[in-house]
This record gives C-alpha cells, sequence and structure tokens, in this order.
C-alpha cells in the first residue's frame, strides 16, 4: 500500500457526507494512519463516531501530510450581489477559507521532518463568476495564491502544496450556497462526463497528491469536476 506508515491529519469532517471523510477513507485505504479535529461541540460527535469506524487513528510525533478543508462565509454574504459584500464578512471569509492554511501548515511544519505534502480544497468560482458564490470565490482565489506561494516557500524542505478544485457537490458546507441544487444539476446535464461530481474522486485524488505517486508535482490546482471547467461560456445554451 502506498501510504504504509504514513501519518496524516484531516482539517475540515463535519460528517459521513464530508469531501474530507472521502479523503480520510481513500488515504486509510492505503495504510495511512490519520488524525482528525473537529470544528465545534456540536459537531464532535459526528467526527468521533466516524473515526471509530477506522482503524490506526492516534496521536503521533511525525507528520507526512495535511488536508485542509476549511471554508466559511457568513450566509447572508451568499446572497444578492457581491458589490454588497460587508467588510466584515469579507473579512471573516478570508480569514477561515485562506489563511487558515497558512496557520495550520506552519504549525504543522516542525512535524514534517522528512518532507511531507499538503492538500486544500478550492471550487471554479475562484476563476470564474458563479451566481452566489460571492465573497467566497474571492477567498478561494486568495486560497489559490496562497498555495502558490506556500508551494515557492517549502519546496526547499521537500513539503508539497496543492489544491483540488472539485466540482459541485452537496455537503453540510455547500447548503450555505444559494442553489446548491441546481449547480450539481446543471453540472450534471454539461460536464464532459456527464455526471456529477463525486466525494469519492476527490478522496482518490487526494490520495495521488499525498502518495509518493504525485511527488513531482506543487503549486497545482487539479480539477476534479468531470471536465466542466473546460467549458466555455455558452455551453450552457448549446
Amino acid at each position: 500500500m502506498v501510504l504504509d506508515g504514513e501519518n496524516g491529519l484531516i482539517i475540515g469532517v463535519a460528517n459521513k457526507h464530508s469531501i474530507a471523510w472521502a479523503i480520510a477513507q481513500s488515504t486509510a485505504s492505503q495504510g495511512a494512519r490519520l488524525l482528525f479535529n473537529y470544528q465545534n461541540e456540536r459537531l464532535r460527535e459526528n467526527v468521533e463516531e466516524l473515526v471509530a469506524t477506522m482503524p490506526g487513528a492516534k496521536a503521533t510525533a511525525k507528520l507526512d501530510f495535511l488536508v485542509h478543508s476549511v471554508a466559511f462565509a457568513p450566509r447572508e454574504e451568499l446572497i444578492g450581489q457581491f458589490a454588497n459584500t460587508t467588510r466584515q464578512g469579507f473579512a471573516t471569509a478570508l480569514d477561515v477559507s485562506a489563511y487558515s492554511l497558512v496557520a495550520v501548515t506552519r504549525a504543522a511544519l516542525p512535524l514534517m521532518t522528512d518532507g511531507g505534502s499538503v492538500v486544500t480544497l478550492t471550487y471554479l468560482g475562484a476563476e470564474r463568476v458563479v451566481p452566489h458564490y460571492n465573497v467566497m470565490g474571492v477567498a478561494k482565489a486568495a486560497l489559490e495564491a496562497t498555495v502558490r506561494y506556500l508551494a515557492h516557500d517549502l519546496g526547499p524542505k521537500n513539503i508539497r502544496v496543492n489544491a483540488i478544485s472539485a466540482g459541485p457537490i452537496r455537503t453540510l458546507a455547500a447548503r450555505g450556497v444559494c442553489g446548491i441544487s441546481k449547480m450539481v444539476d446543471h453540472h450534471r446535464e454539461f460536464a464532459p462526463l456527464r455526471r456529477a461530481t463525486e466525494q469519492g474522486e476527490v478522496g482518490d485524488t487526494a490520495l495521488f497528491l499525498v502518495s509518493p505517486l504525485g511527488r513531482g508535482i506543487t503549486g497545482e490546482v487539479i480539477y476534479v469536476d468531470g471536465g466542466y471547467h473546460i467549458l466555455g461560456s455558452l455551453a450552457s445554451v448549446e
């Protein structure tokens, strides 16, 4: 198994539908020993129940990979026009969704003594306008730039930093985006593979990136969206 003896920290599991949980399942299936966090006491029970089903979760003094699946913007900032974004809403979205990658990566560095890999989650709204995504699109754009700057800084330490841009998926976090169900349906209809993105597809891509198979890749955004990102603006009315 490609991750035998490897230790990973998964940040962002909320429930069994979380992309972070799919990544945990994929990496654990290849021998990784995992650690988890939880967002708050309300979600603690969900995470603990899931972790109990996964052997090998424990503390460790060495870390080989980090998965960052954290994003948030106040719900009211995802309704109406982006021009009405408040200063506080902007600051919150950028802090939680982008700066957190800097903070957790910096904290993990002392444990990545033999190099390592960092993977975060982004979305096409970082580079194209997606209705109702608003300030979260700006935050994801900042996140993608953060990936590149961290990749540059940490490359000499043999630490790779990449992002996965997943298609729309109905997760707990996605419920805050108005019209998520329509986004998923539209994606299924027009993506070249003509299907919705599945959590497991993202999980397996993350497995590739954190494993030795992805050892030559850093500073990249890898699309796992059935090819939707290649379409022109008129694709939806063909």
